[in-house]
């Protein structure tokens, strides 16, 4: 695509900023799912303890590793529905300095098709199993929403930048930062 009728923009977010924030999103869902779970069913504690002592210490750990791949991973499935070239356009990778996984889309999308793949994390790992607790009394499930709810921070952050955006505008990732680029049509005079 050529973007000579356009402006360019980058919009970054300080990783250390977004791991605070994270601290308050936890807050906030845990209020909002934690509060009508625990007046619907009471909070029974002992659906988190196991018979056997190694895999109640162990599995929590194994269940947030494969939660923060699939993450991702749905971040890559919803690019590449979006992205010309599919899965070719789609890289992950560790941020080392902050040891924060991320799914890298390596061209532009429509902001609107941005906003979907941003934002499909915290629906289905997130919202989703917290709203399900809420009917099913799992307090396993509410937890885990929670915390996904939660480990969506920086995605919230970015869509706080971009959802004032020109949603027809597009979006490129940045390729070393927590961020993305910003490609405004000039506005012709």
């Amino acid at each position: 695509m050529n973007f000579e009728n356009y402006t360019k923009e980058a919009k970054i977010i300080d990783l250390v900023v977004a791991n605070k924030v994270a601290l308050k999103y936890f807050s906030v869902f845990s209020l909002v799912f934690g509060l009508p779970y625990y007046l619907l069913w009471g909070f029974n504690l002992s659906s988190f303890l196991m018979k056997n002592h190694l895999l109640s210490a162990i599995l929590p750990f194994l269940v947030l590793l494969l939660g923060i791949i699939v993450h991702e991973l749905i971040h890559g499935v919803f690019f590449s529905i979006f992205a010309s070239k599919g899965f070719k356009s789609i890289k992950f990778g560790i941020l080392w300095k902050m040891l924060t996984p991320y799914c890298h889309c390596r061209e532009p999308l429509k902001i609107k098709q941005y906003i979907i793949a941003l934002l499909a994390p915290l629906i289905i790992l997130g919202i989703v199993p917290a709203i399900i607790s809420l009917f099913i009394g799992n307090l396993p499930l509410l937890v885990f929403g929670i915390f996904f709810s939660g480990a969506a921070a920086g995605d919230l952050m970015i869509y706080s930048l971009i959802k004032k955006e020109n949603h027809e505008d597009y979006v490129l990732d940045h390729p070393s930062e927590a961020g993305y680029y910003i490609f405004r049509k000039k506005i012709s005079t």
